[in-house]
């Protein structure tokens, strides 16, 4: 039996990897992609951040790219009896966080 058939502990990051991977594929200034990954007793929380010229293209028409993401990590979470949240932080100066 391989390790990827063990359940996910709370110190692996293979969802934290997950949407790095997956994001900097998708926005066009990879190195400004930040995904943190922190751990509590309301399960995984992954918080990621992009440039604010990539947002349009994580979050994709009617937001359809985010939900995407969010679905994939819940199938993750599921097969590692953990709840993955994303969370998609706004970057300073853009139009959503000057609208708050």
């Amino acid at each position: 039996m391989s390790d990827d058939a063990t359940p996910m502990e709370p110190n692996t990051t293979k969802d934290r990897d997950f949407v790095e991977y997956v994001v900097k594929h998708i926005v066009d200034n990879p190195d400004q992609v930040v995904v943190e990954r922190k751990v509590d007793d309301m399960g995984v929380l992954i918080t990621l951040k992009v440039a604010k010229e990539d947002m349009g293209k994580l979050i994709g028409k009617e937001g359809q790219t985010a939900k995407a993401i969010r679905v994939l990590l819940r199938i993750i979470g599921s097969k590692n009896n953990a709840r993955v949240n994303l969370k998609i932080v706004e970057p300073e100066g853009s139009e959503m966080a000057m609208a708050a």
